[in-house]
């Protein structure tokens, strides 16, 4: 089948969406499908990431992740299906906009990510068309896929899942558990804390101040938080850090290669993902931890706290409950063989239900029987 996908991002900028949508394309195409990605073209150090095929589109008008791609219109005729990752503000009236006038014979699936809460003003406006046609363009689908049904049932779309339950099925995301693998004997002498995200305002969502001010309050020094992320953020949580006088604890790795990743997992403890509202669905850095052999401190948000069991492959906090995530850390920072037991039941999971190999299985099917 010949398929075109459609995302807001894509590597190398590093989002959640984008790295989803590049793994499925790694899927599709080992699976035998012919899938070429279109994404916008935001600055000139967009550069292909892999051995998919990616056309990138500039930008009529851009703003933050949205962007207005007319010119998309007239490149998805000779596709099979369209395979659109949603939220894509400037993307969906295309979408829309071409199912109603010339792609009724084309199988249309969406991947549903996630809400869009704590918008700016500015982004408001500019996503009150998409938001318009929305559930026009919902019912155009064949079918809508999600990382959890949890999310769904809590989510903006739960008014149109409770009518359609027949046009959603959930794929979670899946992890390369080969590239990333467990490390025995770590000998750290801290207690090696880690935090994956982005730190610009598409990702505020993620909870860093939340983190900085659980760990100042532990009062012993015997951790250290490394930090992979970049971003306009940045500055503000140094800050923070310096305020809490935990500076000295506190390591901002920047932006760290593919290839170094799994590395910087294996060389941790154990993995905090605070976030504090429904920007976050799922969490792929839990996956990529989980497959490291580590435990994690997640938000009990919908879709996320599906992802793996309380108390057994990590702990869920209370979303912005600075206190309870202070319990949670100093819980896995001072027991060392609950931090070895978690972490062997997260690799567990994962081979058993987050593999590339199962994924793929789920994807393929979808794709050659829709």
């Amino acid at each position: 089948m010949k398929i075109a996908q459609i995302v807001c991002a894509y590597p190398p900028y590093h989002s959640g969406i984008g790295n989803t949508a590049y793994d499925f394309a790694q899927m599709l195409t080992a699976q035998g499908h012919e899938i070429i990605t279109f994404t916008p073209q935001y600055n000139k150090e967009n550069a292909s990431k892999g051995e998919d095929k990616i056309i990138r589109l500039k930008p009529w008008l851009k703003y933050g992740n949205g962007a207005f791609l007319p010119q998309l219109f007239f490149r998805l005729k000779k596709f099979d299906a369209i395979f659109f990752h949603y939220p894509f503000f400037g993307g969906a009236e295309i979408i829309w906009l071409y199912k109603k006038l010339l792609g009724k014979k084309q199988k249309l699936i969406i991947y549903y990510h996630m809400d869009t809460p704590g918008l700016s003003p500015v982004a408001k406006i500019l996503s009150l068309p998409s938001l318009l046609i929305r559930n026009s363009l919902f019912k155009q689908a064949d079918k809508i896929i999600c990382s959890s049904l949890d999310y769904i049932e809590h989510s903006d779309m739960k008014k149109f899942y409770n009518k359609r339950k027949d046009k959603f099925m959930a794929i979670p995301f899946g992890i390369d558990i080969n590239k990333f693998s467990p490390q025995d004997n770590k000998n750290n002498t801290l207690t090696k804390i880690l935090f994956v995200g982005g730190l610009d305002q598409a990702h505020y969502f993620k909870g860093i101040e939340i983190l900085l001010a659980a760990l100042g309050k532990i009062k012993t020094n015997d951790w250290e938080l490394s930090i992979v992320g970049s971003g306009n953020l940045q500055p503000r949580y140094e800050q923070l850090a310096e305020n809490l006088k935990i500076a000295k604890q506190i390591k901002f790795l920047g932006k760290v290669s593919d290839n170094d990743l799994p590395r910087v997992y294996r060389e941790t403890d154990f993995l905090v993902l605070p976030s504090i509202n429904k920007g976050e669905a799922f969490g792929l850095v839990i996956l990529e931890a989980m497959a490291s052999g580590l435990p994690v401190i997640v938000s009990n948000l919908p879709g996320v706290r599906s992802v793996f069991e309380n108390n057994k492959q990590g702990f869920l906090v209370e979303p912005s409950d600075i206190n309870d995530l202070k319990n949670k850390l100093e819980n896995l920072i001072y027991d060392e063989p609950k931090r070895k037991k978690m972490g062997t039941e997260a690799r567990k999971l994962t081979e058993e239900k987050y593999s590339w190999k199962k994924i793929s299985e789920m994807l393929n099917l979808l794709f050659t029987n829709i």
